[in-house]
């Protein structure tokens, strides 16, 4: 299949409907997108590429076509236009299938294509359970996947009717696997029950509690830097900076929810992106379609500075320390562009650390991340 033949799989956006038939000022992103209008964009320059899906029937709502993509694409496309040196194309809408699995189906296809071409997409819409889908469209590379998820819950409760919250249960044991870590970033522990908790612990996956990350969100950097997909429930910001999550008050507000996407857009290694979870007719005022907008901006933000890193090879770009702790010998990178971390483990290779991570290691402890490394080898 070539990227012209998944043109059957996607409906064109609609310009005039967006702009309420106003058009788009040059300063403004909507001026500046590569559109699907009803032929695909030239994308071989495309830093990140951006499709839509409305399949919400995992999680119990009434399908109504991409109401919740395009009202994200509205407010995304009125924000003004800083990073002329990041090129972003818009390529529609996936067609929603017969079936949920023919949705996960077309979805999967189409972000297979798009990985092959080495682009870094972006799906919005839909419900969560769509990560099963961008999940599972790495098959076509192939490799092993290191998955992150930002959600107020853990999706795996195994007496639960809807796809949407119990989906984590297929990506952890379903045939063929390929997931090679699972971290998890926001949960709220009432709830989950602790059992869970222990379980992926045993696993040697990790979860970060939402308090942890919000005292310290930079060090979910390395976890997001090392990650080949990330996955973004709504339900993980405020209902207050999020009027369509229904779910809980608490979470997330909106600036660190856009950092995170930020995190995401500087990371080489994380190649899809999905946020999911809103429906536009929960929304108040459009004010979480804004919020999705403003974190997609981050994301652009992110790319923009991605591309101010020198590869490690290039360590005339990095400032170098040599460190011995608990009789180890090892070395740290920092980025002189980006101020990122990075520690040598036992193979010599590099692995994304955080500033913390060093001072641990500088006072003769063994940072928590290294020995985490190491048990997943």
């Amino acid at each position: 299949m070539s990227l012209s033949s998944i043109l059957d799989f996607l409906e064109p956006v609609n310009l005039d409907l967006l702009s309420k038939d106003e058009g788009y000022r040059d300063t403004q992103l909507g001026k500046h997108i590569l559109v699907n209008e009803g032929t695909l964009p030239d994308i071989s320059a495309a830093d990140l590429v951006i499709i839509g899906s409305g399949e919400c029937r995992g999680a119990g709502f009434t399908i109504n076509g991409h109401v919740a993509a395009d009202a994200i694409r509205a407010a995304f496309y009125n924000l003004y236009y800083w990073h002329a040196q990041v090129t972003v194309a818009d390529i529609g809408n996936v067609k929603l299938g017969h079936s949920i699995q023919d949705s996960y189906a077309a979805l999967r296809t189409v972000i297979s294509e798009l990985l092959l071409l080495d682009k870094k997409v972006l799906i919005i819409g839909g419900s969560h359970d769509l990560t099963l889908a961008q999940y599972h469209a790495y098959t076509s590379i192939p490799t092993l996947v290191n998955a992150v998820i930002v959600d107020a819950k853990i999706d795996l409760d195994l007496e639960a009717r809807l796809p949407a919250d119990h989906f984590l249960e297929e990506l952890f044991t379903g045939l063929p696997n390929h997931l090679n870590h699972y971290a998890h970033i926001g949960f709220q522990s009432y709830f989950m029950h602790p059992y869970m908790l222990e379980t992926i612990d045993k696993l040697g996956f990790d979860c970060f509690r939402l308090g942890v990350v919000r005292e310290g969100i930079e060090e979910m950097e390395p976890v997001i830097r090392d990650s080949h997909m990330m996955s973004f429930d709504i339900s993980a910001i405020q209902h207050a900076h999020a009027p369509a999550n229904r779910i809980t008050p608490n979470g997330f507000n909106g600036e660190e929810a856009s950092v995170l996407m930020q995190y995401a857009g500087m990371s080489w290694k994380t190649s899809t992106i999905g946020l999911f979870g809103y429906q536009a007719e929960l929304d108040q005022n459009g004010l979480t379609a804004i919020q999705m907008a403003q974190m997609i901006w981050y994301i652009m933000d992110g790319v923009h500075k991605g591309k101010k890193e020198a590869p490690l090879a290039d360590l005339e770009k990095f400032k170098e320390f040599h460190i011995v702790f608990s009789d180890i010998e090892t070395k740290f990178l920092q980025s002189k562009s980006t101020g990122r971390w990075w520690m040598q483990l036992h193979d010599n290779q590099w692995y994304p650390c955080s500033y913390k991570d060093y001072l641990v290691a500088s006072n003769n402890e063994i940072p928590e991340r290294w020995l985490r490394a190491l048990e997943r080898e």
